[in-house]
């Protein structure tokens, strides 16, 4: 069997390099009135719309700030919610160790469904960022997965052929919809199963 040709490794973000979880910011924002950050998170997940619009850019920072404040009783100033609503992150330091080898043979790119805040609050300042040739981010791009846009803006920038680009989301969605386009794309469950994805591919 031939060795599909690889020359684009594109990574997710969020749940891939970067787990995330929104339970620090509801204590950190239930500490200042009780309720108040299961209120913002109810909320949230049930107006999600708000959030995936902001992420595409069709609503501003300062409108979603806004339309946020009013769900937390203006109880926090526009810095401070920026401050707990981004401290959701966290390292996945094993994924993250992958990216050096992989700089060796390949472009990286970095393909994420984002917002503004996000990106300037929290997960810019990271290091391993330094290892990615272009990151695609949804707020700039004005799409989000698994709108075929956002994945054709990364072709764009590679300049390589469908076929040889290899794609890690955690959500299955998003993978379906890279392989609609000629991707190859695996769904991340774990470092160890992506490490054999990557090795059944020859890719490291």
């Amino acid at each position: 069997m031939s060795v599909r040709k690889y020359s684009a490794i594109v990574f997710d973000l969020g749940n891939v390099l970067l787990p995330f979880d929104y339970t620090k910011t509801i204590k950190r924002m239930n500490s200042l009135e009780p309720g108040l950050g299961d209120n913002f998170y109810e909320f949230y997940n049930k107006n999600y719309h708000i959030h995936r619009d902001f992420e595409k850019g069709k609503i501003s920072e300062a409108d979603f700030i806004k339309i946020m404040l009013s769900v937390v009783d203006n109880k926090l100033d526009a810095e401070t919610f920026c401050d707990y609503y981004s401290d959701i992150f966290s390292l996945n330091k094993n994924v993250i160790s992958l990216l050096p080898d992989l700089k060796k043979n390949y472009k990286l790119f970095l393909l994420s469904n984002t917002d503004s805040i996000h990106k300037r609050y929290r997960w810019e300042k990271y290091d391993f960022l330094k290892f990615f040739d272009h990151i695609i981010l949804s707020f700039e791009v004005g799409a989000v997965k698994p709108e075929k846009s956002i994945y054709r803006s990364v072709e764009k920038v590679s300049a390589f052929p469908s076929g040889e680009h290899f794609y890690i989301d955690d959500i299955q969605e998003y993978v379906d919809a890279a392989k609609e386009l000629g991707w190859d794309a695996v769904r991340f469950e774990n470092y160890e199963r992506l490490n054999a994805d990557l090795e059944e591919r020859e890719i490291i």
